[in-house]
């Protein structure tokens, strides 16, 4: 209603939504929500109370497996803790994730996996190479510190010999050292060039006018790679 002028009130909006499938409603700082005028759409009989029991129940059963309307000693929930959302076994699975949901544009001459890095020298560079703040997009959770691991702290770990340079201080990349980034690639046997956008370019409400990498970096891209 409000910003695609598809309805014209509230009731209406609820109408619409509730017949549509629609079944819970982000009602932020609205006390006469979308959703209070669904007891007026069933008096009605623009909502029939089947179609509302059908929205309401997988809600409910949802709160239900959650232990909401259990006590809380009951709640088997209420018992974890940082310990138990951080076990071996999680963050097992947590890194199995993130490997099976990279995709990986091209393979030119297979050079990844990198193999065997031990004693080779390699170079880290860009905006998001060492930046625990700029690694999480909009909505995103926010993790303890120890546990945000940024492409240059995993590298290191690698037994490699890595050279880091960021260029620029932030993603919108205003302000870019050439010849900081020149001086951490060469000689590396492998350069990794860390770029993109964030948070700080690019949210909810926060669109741009183009694709193309903000600021210098793809001048930080193509010094890298001469």
């Amino acid at each position: 209603m409000l910003g695609h002028r598809y309805t014209r009130t509230f009731l209406e909006t609820a109408i619409a939504s509730g017949n549509a499938g629609l079944n819970l409603e982000l009602s932020y700082g609205m006390r006469n929500n979308v959703f209070m005028h669904i007891p007026k759409a069933l008096a009605m009989g623009n909502i029939t109370l089947e179609t509302l029991r059908d929205r309401v129940r997988p809600l409910f059963y949802t709160r239900l497996r959650l232990g909401e309307f259990d006590p809380p000693a009951m709640n088997p929930y209420s018992s974890l803790d940082l310990s138990t959302v951080q076990s071996p076994a999680h963050r097992n699975l947590s890194l199995e994730a993130a490997i099976k949901s990279f995709v990986l544009l091209k393979n030119e001459r297979g050079t990844l996996p990198l193999g065997d890095l031990h004693g080779k020298r390699l170079a880290v560079v860009g905006p998001f190479a060492d930046n625990p703040q700029v690694l999480f997009g909009d909505y995103a959770p926010v993790p303890e510190p120890q546990y945000i691991y940024t492409p240059r702290r995993g590298l290191q770990l690698l037994g490699a010999n890595v050279s880091f340079a960021a260029g620029c201080p932030e993603p919108r990349c205003r302000q870019y050292s050439q010849g900081e980034v020149e001086d951490a690639v060469r000689g590396a046997s492998v350069v990794l060039v860390c770029l993109g956008t964030g948070t700080d370019v690019e949210t909810e409400a926060k669109d741009r006018r183009d694709l193309s990498l903000p600021g210098h970096q793809l001048e930080l891209l193509q010094d890298a790679v001469r």
